[in-house]
């Protein structure tokens, strides 16, 4: 056949490839899986298409193979059709070859189709693992908008053939839907499909408009996954299908809107960044990506990182550490196009990678053997290659080794990555053992100075490569897998172009671990090593909630595993090793004061170790206690720095954004430990005492008080007194700490200690009230706690005698004494209340009320107490409680609804009820102190009314004469009244607008009731009249009234 000019550029992808060939042919299911949004190129050249149609023979029977059936051998027109179609795609042999015979394009179409129905569903379904979904039923990766999304998805070629097979209009089908397998590449290219690079770009640019609204989160979680998905079958599509998601995500408009306002991107949308960053870790650390793929990535990498709204690594703060990424010569110069950027972007880590290879031949034996050891290897250093078992250890620093265990699994390495994986652990190990012995040498100069500045800048815990967690899935992976599935790819060194060890692929990778070890037994150790690892508090909000949601993600796995035997030594071995590592472990003696605190994490190996080990899970839990950036106490300043630490240590002390979180953990900690001490007195009393050292937020304190009284007071059993003894000291300690600062839930809090001593006794209420200047103020003291403790519902309660409730009725009158001379001012009115019954008491209370009331006290106060002495029945101490605070009053000519004349008149009342002498001394105080002319006119007429003393003292009759106007007292009265009348007329003129006319008018009428109570009074108040008429005579259409109301 004759050939047709140059090739053209293999552009598209072939979908056949070795391992996809006869094998597949039979046992393929015909219509595949349901399949939803279309990543997939639309559909075939008609002519094609009609070939494939053509082409495709009937399907063999269902269980021809399993039958055990003869299988007649293939022709060679099907083997050497077969064998085109695997090397070249049908479109370049149609350009190359002129007058290709019908029958052999037919069967060159049909070899052309793909065997592998997971590489079908790969590529149909944004739904990772879609080769589990059933037949023509709908999956997640379905667009959430619905109508129009689900209408253009059933236009799908895949979905227009399910619905012709299942109406049966198909007789007989290979494949409905594919991609046009004919416009593909060469065998040499690692993809199968035709990428529809359109259609991916408008459905991640529909998932970012929507803002995080309709699961459009969970879409893009998705389509992540699918390029997961893509880099495990090994297609280089996955790389071009990120570069798609990370174009539109670098063009959302939200970004430069963001960064223009200030505002930090919503966490959801942070978390895709972060994913998105990751992926790219994976596609540059692929170990058989060409160089001119990383470079090419690299480029546009740098472009992307060189864009002003490229989201920060560490959110909207910038970090200063310097790049620790490549801890290997290997990665020398991967700080020069990094630093001169002040701040790293989710793709700097992926940029530095890209200085990283595979071509280290200690890593290379890592990860090609199981059967790589060195028995005789003695080099005890710190950086040795072999452990004392003559086991590999790999020194790298260890986000950066995670991340090459996390490229091998992504890539389909999953037993290389196993493989590595146990020898980052295994040199964990050997590190921990390192610190312990370095600490150990260290110890008593270390705690003599009190102080360290030993710690890990990059924590592992929520750290962007999330080091610790893909070590745990990896080996977790490892416990679950089956042989097939975990060697599904065994060419990792045949495509590095090593030597393959054949005999080595079928020995178990347990080989460098301790007998009897398993890999959930060392996932589980080097969970609890990552999360009780010595770390500071990084800088900024979403890193810092980072830390605690990747920990409690860390946990969450943990706790769905049963721990066993096996299990409870490795946490007994963690534990030992994390409280004895001082500064080097989270929960060491001694560590720094920005360490992130370990409360989470204690509380879960307290509830891991409680039932195997007490007393280790005790001492974890109480030393996790402290927060010590709390610490008053803490020095400023960091010892010199010892020379195997990195002297990178900022002298900083950030903003602790998360401290609410922390502090509520930390609480959570201490009520997980009262719990479990229910009924231990020694335990109860160490807790105790941590939480009265440790914790620093009274709400909290309160929160545990209040949780070990209902923990000791529980329906089913009787009080644990012990228990209750806690409660209320922990309440105390809330007293104190509220006692001179402003809170809220202050009087919640001292009922409720009442409350909790009241169940534990009298002693307890006795106690508080003797110390009740400690505890509370004298409000407090006397309306709350003694009043309650001298109510009927508390004897009750207690069951007191006679004497004992005398004894805490004496208490009580003395602390009610006490408050009343520290504050008269509140105090008074409750200690005379509590006094009523001892008349010593009650007199030394009415005798404070009297001293303080020249000073100390107001009108308000002192009226309040006066109405109380009458209500007792001391009427004359209510009137000298009375005058006392009319000297204390002024009211003024226009307060005519003052709160105070209530009281005035009340007043007035009782000194009229006494008799004449009382009201003669009391009205030249109403006279001073009141100049509102219709108060004192109301006084005025009350006092005209009855005769003074008509109903005195022991009911006697004082007089039968009411008391004329003329003589004093009521003339010195009547006149002042007259002359507030006349003032306040005056006061209202001078800014009297038209529409208060009327109203002046009434008022001029009760003062002409007034004037005329004088025997003089007609001649004062036309004179009255007369005045006004001349001095405002201005005001014309208002002396129009007055001459017409008055004459």
């Amino acid at each position: 056949m004759a050939e047709r000019g140059q090739l053209p550029s293999p552009s598209k992808r072939l979908c056949c490839r070795p391992g996809y060939g006869l094998g597949c042919r039979l046992g393929y299911r015909v219509g595949g899986t349901g399949l939803s949004s279309g990543m997939l190129c639309a559909g075939s050249p008609p002519a094609a298409a009609a070939v494939a149609a053509a082409a495709a023979p009937p399907p063999p029977p269902l269980g021809g193979l399993l039958l055990g059936k003869t299988q007649s051998p293939e022709s060679l027109l099907d083997i050497a059709a077969r064998k085109v179609a695997e090397k070249w795609p049908f479109q370049r042999v149609e350009e190359r070859f002129e007058r290709i015979p019908e029958p052999v394009q037919r069967r060159i179409v049909y070899w052309s189709f793909p065997r592998g129905e997971r590489e079908i569903c790969m590529y149909s379904s944004f739904n990772p693992g879609a080769e589990d979904a059933a037949p023509g039923g709908s999956t997640v990766g379905t667009a959430p908008s619905g109508g129009a999304d689900t209408t253009a998805e059933n236009r799908l070629p895949f979905r227009r053939g399910i619905a012709l097979l299942d109406g049966g209009c198909v007789d007989n089908v290979l494949q409905v839907g594919a991609p046009d397998p004919t416009a593909g590449a060469s065998t040499d290219d690692e993809n199968c499909w035709h990428l529809d690079e359109e259609q991916v770009q408008e459905q991640v640019k529909l998932f970012l408009s929507q803002g995080g609204y309709h699961g459009s989160g969970k879409q893009l979680n998705l389509l992540f996954a699918k390029v997961r998905e893509m880099l495990k079958m090994r297609d280089s599509n996955g790389a071009r299908m990120l570069t798609l998601i990370t174009e539109q995500f670098m063009a959302d408009p939200r970004l430069l809107l963001w960064r223009q306002q200030g505002t930090a991107m919503t966490d959801k949308y942070r978390q895709l960044w972060d994913e998105l960053g990751a992926l790219w870790m994976c596609i540059v650390l692929n170990p058989h990506c060409k160089l001119e793929q990383k470079a090419s990535w690299l480029k546009q990498l740098k472009k992307w990182n060189s864009v002003d709204v490229c989201p920060w690594e560490d959110g909207n703060h910038g970090n200063e550490l310097p790049n620790l990424t490549n801890a290997l010569p290997q990665g020398a110069n991967a700080n020069q196009d990094s630093s001169n950027r002040p701040h790293r972007t989710v793709f700097t880590r992926a940029i530095e990678a890209c200085d990283l290879h595979w071509q280290d031949s200690h890593l290379q034996h890592i990860i090609c053997s199981d059967l790589y050891t060195n028995y005789c290897y003695h080099d005890n250093t710190e950086n040795s290659v072999f452990d004392s078992h003559g086991w590999p250890l790999w020194h790298e620093h260890v986000p950066t080794a995670c991340a090459r265990v996390d490229a091998l699994r992504s890539h389909g390495y999953s037993r290389e990555a196993l493989r590595l994986a146990i020898a980052i652990v295994n040199t964990l190990r050997r590190q921990q053992q390192k610190q312990l012995e370095m600490f150990q040498a260290q110890k008593k100069e270390l705690l003599h100075k009190g102080v360290t500045s030993i710690t890990n800048l990059e924590g592992w815990v929520g750290h962007p490569l999330d080091p610790i967690g893909t070590l745990f899935i990896s080996l977790m992976e490892a416990c679950r897998v089956d042989d097939e599935s975990f060697h599904g790819f065994s060419d990792f060194t045949e495509n590095m172009g090593q030597c393959k060890s054949l005999e080595y692929q079928h020995l178990p990778a347990h080989k460098f671990l301790e007998e009897g070890e398993s890999y959930l037994m060392l996932a589980v150790e080097v969970a609890l090593i990552g999360l009780g690892q010595q770390r500071i508090m990084p800088d900024g909000l979403y890193a810092q909630e980072k830390v605690c949601r990747n920990e409690e993600q860390l946990i969450s796995k943990l706790q769905e595993i049963e721990l066993d035997d096996t299990l409870v030594k490795i946490f007994r071995k963690q534990a030992v090793f994390l409280l004895e590592a001082g500064p080097y472990s989270g929960l060491g003696e001694l560590i720094h004061r920005e360490s992130v605190p370990m409360h989470t994490f204690a509380k879960y190996l307290f509830t891991s170790l409680l039932p195997h080990d007490a007393e280790l899970a005790y001492k974890t839990a109480l030393r996790a206690m402290r927060l010590l950036v709390l610490e008053s106490t803490a020095p400023s300043g960091d010892m010199p720095r010892p020379h195997h630490i990195a002297s990178v240590v900022p002298n900083r002390y950030p903003r602790w954004f998360t401290l609410s979180h922390i502090e509520s953990q930390q609480c959570e900690l201490a009520s997980t430990m009262l719990t479990a001490a229910k009924g231990d007195v020694r335990r109860l009393e160490t807790v105790l005492e941590s939480i009265q050292k440790n914790i620093h937020s009274s709400s909290h304190i309160f929160k545990l008080a209040q949780d070990a009284f209902k923990i000791a007071t529980l329906m089913d059993s009787l009080p644990d007194i012990t228990l209750l003894k806690v409660s209320l000291e922990l309440g105390l300690q809330v007293m104190r700490m509220t006692l001179s600062t402003l809170n809220w839930r202050r009087r919640e809090m001292v009922r409720w200690l009442v409350t909790c001593a009241t169940e534990i006794g009298v002693y307890a209420l006795d106690s508080i009230m003797q110390n009740w200047f400690t505890l509370f103020t004298p409000t407090e003291a006397t309306s709350i706690v003694a009043t309650t403790v001298m109510s009927n519902s508390t004897i009750v309660r207690l069951h007191l005698d006679c004497h004992q409730q005398e004894k805490l009725a004496s208490s009580a009158r003395t602390l009610a004494l006490q408050c009343a001379m520290k504050d008269p001012q509140n105090c008074a009115l409750s200690a005379l209340t509590l006094c009523e019954k001892d008349h010593i008491a009650f007199e030394t209370a009415y005798q404070i009320v009297l001293d303080a009331a020249t000073t100390g006290m107001n009108y308000s106060q002192l009226f309040t107490i006066a109405r109380y002495m009458e209500h007792r029945g001391y009427p004359m101490r209510a009137y000298k409680l009375a005058t006392l605070a009319m000297t204390h009053l002024n009211l003024s000519y226009n307060q005519d609804t003052h709160p105070a004349i209530n009281d005035v008149l009340w007043a007035c009342a009782l000194s009229h009820s006494l008799g004449k002498n009382e009201l003669a001394a009391i009205i030249p105080l109403v006279v001073k102190s009141v100049k509102c002319a219709t108060v004192l006119s109301d006084i005025l007429r009350r006092c005209t009314l009855t005769t003074p003393g008509i109903v005195g003292l022991h009911g006697k009759r004082n007089s039968s004469k009411l008391m004329s106007l003329e003589k004093a007292p009521l003339r010195q009265l009547l006149d002042a009244t007259i002359g507030a009348y006349i003032n306040t007329t005056h006061s209202r003129l001078t800014h009297i607008s038209p529409r208060h006319y009327s109203e002046f008018i009434e008022f001029l009428s009760k003062a002409r009731e007034t004037f005329l109570m004088a025997h003089d009074g007609h001649i004062q108040f036309t004179q009255f009249i007369d005045n006004l008429k001349q001095i405002y005579k201005g005001k014309k259409k208002l002396m129009m009234l007055v001459r017409e109301r008055f004459g």
